[in-house]
């Protein structure tokens, strides 16, 4: 995915189009490893089958591009026409044909990194809404792909590992998953403490006086934290118990 040719002089912006070029390769390196029965197995998301994380996939790029093309033509044009129908396209897409959906994914993938290229420096900062309504610049649908494209490879259960995924990526991460837990009102007296951190890096309700502190590596503590698992990590008060809501 290479960066947009209106690329905006924004370093923060080419850093994260170059994480999404990475990301992109990361899925499609653990998705081209899968055999063509291999999609039938379960991924790590209860429910869904891999063909389940790969249809997402594809329409979350198909879903950003709508947002990408609001932009650019000032024409409001949701991500999702709803909820339901997001679903829809999912179950629909996990039915395909295996060589199908392996398409599905490459040409979305295509029209989304086309769709990005046609922004100029300008649109960058046009204002879109998520399906969530929050408002935000499309400039932030690239960090919204990285998300989805870092966590979900994992999610295909391939073996890839939250330590395969670089430590910015890891680090704002968790950074917005405990800003999210503090803006439902999740989350008080949480901290979560990276081990062997120098200088110490810690997330969550740093103001609590007498905090649960969940302790592990930068990538164990956003597996645990995704609820992905919690090997890897230990609680201040014995065994962690599951963590709030992400999502």
């Amino acid at each position: 995915m290479p960066a947009p040719t209106a690329l905006p002089a924004d370093p923060e912006l080419l850093a994260q189009l170059l994480l999404a070029r990475r990301a992109t390769a990361f899925f499609a390196h653990e998705l081209n490893g899968l055999s063509n029965v291999d999609l039938d197995g379960d991924s790590l998301l209860p429910g869904w089958s891999r063909r389940h994380v790969i249809a997402h996939v594809a329409y979350n790029a198909r879903g950003i591009v709508r947002l990408v093309t609001w932009a650019r033509t000032d024409v409001e044009t949701p991500m999702y026409a709803s909820n339901a129908a997001r679903d829809s396209d999912i179950a629909a897409g996990a039915e395909l044909d295996r060589e199908a959906l392996r398409t599905l994914f490459d040409v979305a993938t295509i029209q989304l990194d086309a769709a990005w290229r046609r922004l100029t420096p300008e649109t960058w900062s046009h204002p879109v809404r998520t399906p969530s309504g929050r408002e935000i610049p499309v400039s932030e649908t690239v960090w919204m792909r990285n998300q989805e494209l870092w966590v979900h490879t994992i999610d295909l259960a391939t073996g890839a590992a939250f330590d395969d995924v670089p430590v910015e990526v890891l680090d704002r991460l968790l950074t917005e998953i405990t800003a999210a837990w503090a803006a439902r009102g999740d989350g008080a007296d949480l901290v979560l403490s990276v081990t062997g951190a120098h200088p110490e890096r810690r997330f969550g309700d740093l103001r609590s006086a007498d905090p649960v502190v969940v302790s592990g590596s930068l990538a164990a503590l956003v597996q645990w934290a995704t609820g992905r698992g919690g090997s890897g990590v230990s609680s201040s008060t014995g065994s962690p118990a599951d963590p709030p809501r992400w999502l």
